[in-house]
């Protein structure tokens, strides 16, 4: 996919010269950059994802079977509060 990028000349002619020193082009850093950024996000997210399954683990007791129904749940007198 092609892309249109707005960046200041004086930081595109710095960033084409260390790409030069790096041996690769401009357009190879920026997709290598975004890359980066992709990874980092995906990997940022499994993580989190990681720690709320510990913590879920750690939290999490074996409350038995269950005795009742959802209908059973919903088929209780309502109280009135206040009046």
């Amino acid at each position: 996919m092609k892309i249109t990028l707005s960046i200041d000349e004086e930081i595109v002619k710095k960033v084409r010269k260390i790409a030069v020193e790096k041996n690769t082009s401009l357009t190879a850093m920026v997709r290598d950059y975004l890359t980066s950024i992709a990874s980092r996000h995906t990997a940022a997210r499994k993580a989190d994802a990681d720690k709320l399954m510990e913590t879920f683990e750690k939290v999490s007791r074996d409350m038995g079977p269950r005795t009742w129904s959802r209908e059973e749940l919903y088929d209780r007198p309502r109280r009135h509060h206040g009046k």
